[in-house]
């Protein structure tokens, strides 16, 4: 099991972390182009998830580009369950955050342009995309970790 694709400390891992970040980011972009998302929670709550995602992607993603380069594998136990934890917390707020945020964009866009814009509705869907992307990514790296840990 140690040339498992997508666990830690390979290059599936590091485009799985590259693509979580650069989909975080892009997320929390779209949704802060505009200063009016504070004035609904669920667009407070996935910024809030965003920025907790970013930091974690990012941090993952060195260890891993550290692990791919350097050929250094940091496979312990404590470690890999650590991830594997992270992972499962972070893609279920972010699951939450993505469905809050397409759900109340819908219901805006349906509202019509008294409570939405037309681009600031469009803006909104590009930014719960990009969460339930970042969603399939962290979830399937903490799948690929998970499948890891019994064979340390």
């Amino acid at each position: 099991m140690d040339n498992l694709p997508g666990a830690l400390g390979t290059s599936a891992s590091l485009a799985l972390r590259l693509g979580q970040t650069v989909f975080s980011s892009a997320s929390l972009l779209f949704m802060c182009l505009d200063v009016d998302f504070y004035s609904y929670t669920s667009f407070c709550y996935l910024v809030t998830v965003m920025g907790l995602a970013i930091p974690w992607s990012l941090t993952l993603l060195v260890v891993d580009a550290h692990s791919v380069f350097i050929r250094c594998l940091p496979r312990q136990p404590r470690i890999i369950l650590v991830i594997v934890l992270g992972d499962l917390v972070l893609s279920f707020l972010l699951l939450a955050a993505a469905s809050s945020t397409a759900s109340v964009t819908d219901l805006l866009h349906d509202a019509g342009r008294s409570y939405c814009a037309a681009n600031l509705c469009s803006r909104y869907q590009l930014s719960a995309a990009m969460a339930f992307l970042c969603w399939s990514l962290s979830f399937a790296s903490s799948l690929f970790n998970l499948w890891l840990l019994p064979s340390l």
